[in-house]
């Protein structure tokens, strides 16, 4: 059986995350925001009537970012913003620019694969995963959905899902999510993929399966999206996508590093069955090997 975390890990990446917050936040929030980036090194000294003052804004929207950043309060950001400024930060989000040559390509696309990992890894919520193991395991059946670049990680998730003796199906086409998704029901988990929880398809098919009553689960980047409002337990990613890179690796990257994470999880709440139902499916794939 698998355990909850008995305590919420220190929040960190603070900067990042509020970096991935600012272009959907309403101006008070963004002016807390920005304030908070612009100033870090004097936030970690101030007191939330002063960040408050400072951004013209109320104490209690300060208490609100805080809670969208996932934090309990401002004592916690200011923590984990101490934490973060005496460590090493590597701003690497680089776009390409033109005259890259090739040894400045591969650099940039691996540091910013590397980058979206180490991001990532800040933004999970232990307590958001176990949830969802805990859904999975509970549920008669996984529907995993995915549009576009997210198609081949929902695919891979459904692979991953069956390997260890979950009954899982994964939908890629638009009309069959929207169908399946309204015959889901209190007995069905539904896993959506979306890098940006706005895609209109996938949006659709969550909607439509929370309201039949499943319990549903999202990949998604960290920040305000859509997906949000339907889903019931949200894994975030922490990816940052630039001009020449839009639906890039590193979206996905994040992505099966979250699914991978999922996997290993659930096959350890169960151990002994998963185990031997990956020897089973490892016996019937020799098959297909010379």
């Amino acid at each position: 059986m698998s355990q909850s975390p008995k305590t919420n890990p220190s929040l960190s990446g603070v900067l990042d995350r509020l970096a991935a917050l600012v272009p959907g936040l309403p101006p008070t929030a963004r002016r807390i925001a920005v304030f908070i980036t612009e100033n870090a090194q004097d936030v970690v000294h101030m007191s939330i009537t002063e960040v408050a003052e400072g951004a013209s804004a109320s104490e209690g929207s300060v208490i609100g970012l805080c809670r969208q950043l996932g934090a309990r309060g401002f004592q916690e950001v200011k923590l984990s913003l101490a934490r973060d400024l005496v460590q090493p930060i590597q701003f690497i989000h680089e776009d390409l620019a033109r005259g890259d040559n090739t040894e400045t390509v591969i650099d940039k696309i691996f540091h910013s694969n590397l980058q979206a990992l180490q991001d990532t890894h800040k933004a999970l919520n232990p307590e958001a995963l176990y949830r969802a193991v805990e859904a999975i395991r509970g549920a008669q059946r996984v529907e995993v959905f995915g549009i576009g670049s997210a198609a081949p990680i929902a695919e891979d998730a459904n692979y991953r899902l069956l390997r260890i003796g979950i009954n899982s199906r994964a939908t890629v086409d638009s009309h069959v999510q929207a169908i399946t998704a309204s015959l889901a029901g209190p007995n069905v988990a539904v896993l959506t993929i979306s890098h940006s929880g706005s895609t209109v398809e996938t949006l659709t098919a969550t909607q439509l399966a929370k309201e039949a009553g499943a319990t549903t689960i999202a990949i998604t980047n960290f920040g305000k999206s859509p997906l949000l409002a339907h889903s019931d337990i949200v894994l975030n990613t922490l990816a940052r996508e630039t001009h020449f890179r839009t639906e890039a690796m590193t979206s996905r990257i994040a992505q099966l590093a979250i699914v991978d994470t999922l996997i290993a999880s659930l096959a350890l709440a169960d151990y002994d069955r998963s185990l031997s139902t990956l020897n089973h499916t490892f016996e019937v794939l020799s098959s297909k090997r010379l």
